[in-house]
């Protein structure tokens, strides 16, 4: 029960949260550089700025770090969100086909969908924190 409650959760989740903060980002795209400059700047921090390479030049506009912990969070919460919705799914999809109405096999397949969809959220966000080598 508590992967049916979820798949619905989180399609109204992403149907909601991932289609404001991506029209945001479109609108803001679309309505110059200056308002896609904002979009950045609300969703992004400064890097610290390096010293200058020649003692005496200009200094250098400063680079954008990353995400702020903030939308870091929120897009965290919308990518399990989204691979919960996946694997509950393709969950539905094979029950749909008539198997996995077993007590014992219905356990474990709803259990592997709430693993999955933490596994899959945890390894896309170690590569996207930790892989850019």
């Amino acid at each position: 029960m508590l992967v049916s409650i979820l798949h619905r959760a989180t399609g109204v989740t992403l149907a909601i949260g991932g289609t404001v903060l991506f029209v945001g980002w479109l609108v803001s795209a679309a309505s110059g550089p200056d308002a896609y400059a904002r979009f950045v700047d609300l969703v992004t921090y400064d890097a610290p700025m390096p010293p200058p390479a020649v003692p005496g030049a200009p200094p250098m506009a400063p680079a954008h770090g990353g995400l702020t912990w903030f939308w870091t969070l929120i897009l965290f919460g919308l990518s399990w969100a989204f691979f919960q919705h996946m694997a509950s799914g393709i969950r539905h999809l094979v029950l749909d086909t008539g198997a996995g109405y077993e007590l014992r096999m219905n356990k474990k397949w709803a259990l592997a969908t709430m693993a999955g969809s933490a596994a899959a959220t945890l390894l896309m966000w170690a590569y996207i924190l930790m892989g850019r080598g």
